[in-house]
């Protein structure tokens, strides 16, 4: 028996939708003209002074142990929200929650957070517990931001989050090839890290 396409050319999705269908994100990039390759990411990294940040390691680490991460709002009101905040302070930049972003019927939907400066995206995906899931709809976002912009050949960065563990993910659009980096950076061990990538790759 012929197996059906993953996806219906004459059905409507949104973002929301390819986390729900539970195909490998291999396998569903092809549909729209991209692939993927999982390994080390080539990420930038700041090595500005960090003292603006200071406390907020401290801080993430108390609401941890008083706000139970039971939930996806909890995990982006605790954790995500605060250092994208932060960030977005630092740099003097917005932060977009819940960004629409409409390129055709099958892709469409709201972005989690978007934070633009100079030229330079990024883009956030929150989820409870499912990273996996979590990548291939933030890999769809991608695609549809490549397909929204203006052409450049800046790389289109994203972030697929639980709160306590973030990835990365770098859309090289002229090869139309998304890297899916195999580190998984911990919050709040790992937040100086975390931090200097974010801040480099808005800085451009």
């Amino acid at each position: 028996m012929k197996r059906p396409p993953i996806i219906d050319p004459n059905r409507s999705y949104t973002f929301r939708d390819y986390f729900e269908m539970n195909v490998p994100t291999r396998e569903l990039l092809p549909y729209f003209g991209y692939t993927l390759q999982v390994k080390n990411c080539t990420l930038p990294k700041s090595t500005t002074d960090l003292s603006y940040f200071a406390g907020l390691k401290e801080r993430l680490e108390i609401s941890i142990t008083i706000a139970p991460l039971s939930n996806e709002a909890a995990r982006r009101e605790v954790l995500v929200a605060p250092i994208l905040l932060y960030v977005g302070g630092f740099l003097q930049t917005t932060v977009d929650i819940e960004y629409p972003l409409n390129v055709n019927k099958q892709l469409k939907g709201k972005l989690d957070y978007y934070l633009r400066r100079n030229g330079n995206l990024l883009i956030i995906e929150a989820k409870h517990d499912d990273m996996t899931r979590g990548f291939t709809q933030l890999a769809v976002e991608l695609i549809a931001l490549d397909q929204w912009l203006d052409d450049d050949d800046k790389p289109l960065y994203g972030i697929v989050t639980i709160g306590n563990a973030w990835q990365f993910a770098v859309l090289n659009r002229a090869t139309k090839q998304i890297c899916q980096d195999i580190h998984l950076y911990r919050v709040p061990d790992d937040l100086e890290e975390l931090l200097r990538i974010l801040i480099a790759i808005l800085e451009g």
